[in-house]
C-alpha cells in the first residue's frame, strides 16, 4: 500500500480512537489487571459489537493514568477498514514505518489492533515487534478460532488472552448512572428504580448500543452479520438455510440438551458432521455456548449430548421464535453469562436417577456449587429443585447449593444440608462482591 494511504489511515483512525467519550467502565479492566499489566501480548476475544474497541479505549485510558502516556506513543488500527481490503503481510513494515514517521514516539509505545486477524501472517509480524520493539500491544478479534490458530504458530508463551462479553446487568446500570451497593436494598425508592432496569435488562440483553438506544432492531441485525459476515463468508457455509435454521432454533430454545442427531433431524441436515462444523462456527464466534455434561469420566463427558445458550438473551427476543418470552429460561441463560463472566468452570450434571442441575461450578475437578435456576419457586417445582441439589450433594460432593429466583429470597433446610433461595439481584451481588 501505499505511505500516504497508510499514514491518512493511521491520522483517521487515531481521531476517531481518541474522540471517544461517554463510555461506560468495564468490569473486565478492575478484573483483570494482571494479565492487563503484564508485557505479554493482550488477546481480547468476544461477540461482535459487545464493545472490544471502545474496551481498548478505556485501556488505554486506565494504562495513561497510571503511565502518563503521551498521545503520540499511541497507534490504533482498525483492519475492518475497507482501505485493507489489498493489505498484505509485506505493508506492516511500511505501516509501522509510517506510524514512527508521524509520530516520532519516544520510550514505550502503546499498539492498538482491532480484528487484526484478517490479515494473513499478522502473527509473525506481532512476535517481531514483541522481541524488538519496547511496545506493549492489546488485539481484539471477534473470532476464537482464527485468532487461536494463529497464536500458536509464533506467539506460544507470549500472550495473555481475555474474553469481553456483552454488558452485564451492573455495567447496564453504570451506563444509566445507577451504582448499585447492599444500601440501595434498604430504601424503597431505590428499589423501584433497581426492579425497573433489571426488567429492561431481561427485555433487551446486554449489547452496549442496543441498551443506549434500547432498540432491539440493532440486535437483529448484529445477529445477520454474525450469520453472513462472521460466519457464512469465513467459514464458506453454502447452505445459508441450514445454518440460520440451527442458530434460530437454538437461540429460540436456549438451556436445552440437544444432541447432534437430534439436531440434524431438526434442520435437514444430510449428516452429523455438518451439524458440528456450523456448531463449531457458532462457538468461535460466540453466538451460542455449549455447556458440557459434568462427569469424572472424560468419555462419559466427551459422549453426552451439550446445553446450548444464546451469547447474548437479546438474540431470544430479537430473533427467537417464541410467542412470550420463557423468563425462566432467560434468567437461566443470564446465569450461566455471569457465571463465565467471573471466569468460572461451569458445567450441567445429572444424577443416577436422572435428576437435573442447571449449573454446577468445579475448581480443580472438584464440584464446589450447584446451581438451579427457576424464576419463581412454587408448590409445583420446589420438590423437583430441591431433590436435584440434594443428589448434586450427595453424588458429587456439592458443598453450596442455591436456587437463583427472580426475586425470592428464603432458606430451605433439609436433615443433611441447607439450600439457599436466593433472588437474581442478591446473587449478583455476591459473584460481583458488590458491598
Amino acid at each position: 500500500m501505499e505511505k500516504e494511504v497508510l499514514k491518512s489511515i493511521i491520522v483517521s483512525h487515531k481521531e476517531k480512537f481518541l474522540s471517544k467519550s461517554d463510555l461506560t467502565d468495564r468490569d473486565i479492566i478492575a478484573k483483570e489487571q494482571k494479565k492487563l499489566l503484564a508485557k505479554e501480548v493482550v488477546f481480547i476475544t468476544g461477540i461482535r459489537r459487545s464493545g472490544k474497541s471502545s474496551l481498548l479505549y478505556l485501556l488505554y485510558k486506565y494504562l495513561s493514568s497510571a503511565h502518563q502516556i503521551p498521545t503520540r506513543n499511541i497507534l490504533f488500527i482498525n483492519f475492518e477498514d475497507e482501505r485493507f481490503i489489498n493489505f498484505r503481510v509485506d505493508d506492516f513494515d511500511a505501516l509501522y514505518r509510517a506510524f514512527l514517521e508521524i509520530e516520532n514516539p519516544a520510550g514505550k509505545k502503546y499498539l492498538f489492533f482491532d480484528e487484526i486477524q484478517n490479515i494473513n501472517g499478522w502473527e509473525r509480524w506481532v512476535n517481531r515487534l514483541y522481541e524488538f520493539e519496547d511496545a506493549k500491544i492489546f488485539i481484539t478479534s471477534s473470532n476464537a478460532s482464527l485468532i487461536n490458530s494463529d497464536i500458536s504458530t509464533s506467539l506460544t508463551g507470549r500472550n495473555r488472552q481475555l474474553q469481553n462479553y456483552t454488558f452485564s446487568f451492573f455495567e447496564y446500570t453504570k451506563l444509566n448512572q445507577k451504582e448499585i451497593t447492599q444500601r440501595s436494598f434498604l430504601s424503597d425508592n431505590e428499589k423501584v428504580v433497581i426492579a425497573r432496569l433489571l426488567t429492561n435488562y431481561l427485555g433487551t440483553g446486554g449489547f452496549p448500543e442496543a441498551l443506549k438506544a434500547n432498540d432491539l432492531d440493532i440486535v437483529d441485525q448484529y445477529f445477520k452479520d454474525i450469520i453472513y459476515r462472521d460466519i457464512i463468508a469465513k467459514y464458506n457455509i453454502r447452505n445459508v438455510k441450514e445454518i440460520k435454521e440451527l442458530a434460530l432454533y437454538l437461540i429460540s430454545n436456549t438451556g436445552n440438551i440437544n444432541s447432534y442427531e437430534n439436531l440434524r433431524k431438526i434442520i435437514g441436515a444430510t449428516n452429523v458432521s455438518t451439524i458440528k462444523n456450523y456448531l463449531s462456527a457458532f462457538q468461535d464466534v460466540f453466538l451460542i455456548y455449549a455447556l458440557p455434561l459434568f462427569a469424572y469420566s472424560v468419555k462419559k463427558q466427551i459422549y453426552n449430548p451439550n446445553r446450548y445458550y444464546a451469547g447474548d438473551i437479546g438474540f431470544y427476543h430479537a430473533v427467537g421464535f417464541r410467542f412470550s418470552a420463557d423468563k425462566g429460561r432467560l434468567l437461566e441463560n443470564m446465569v450461566l453469562l455471569d457465571l463465565l463472566r467471573n471466569n468460572h468452570e461451569v458445567y450441567y450434571w445429572k444424577s443416577k436417577k436422572g435428576f437435573e442441575v442447571d449449573f454446577v461450578v468445579s475448581k480443580k475437578r472438584q464440584i464446589v456449587k450447584a446451581i438451579q435456576v427457576c424464576y419463581y419457586l412454587s408448590n409445583e417445582n420446589r420438590d423437583r429443585e430441591v431433590r436435584a441439589l440434594l443428589a448434586a450433594a450427595n453424588e458429587i460432593g456439592a458443598k453450596s447449593l442455591q436456587i437463583i429466583t427472580y426475586e425470592q429470597n428464603e432458606e430451605i433446610k433439609t436433615e443433611s444440608v441447607s439450600i439457599e433461595v436466593i433472588s437474581y439481584l442478591h446473587w449478583l451481588m455476591k459473584v460481583y462482591n458488590k458491598r
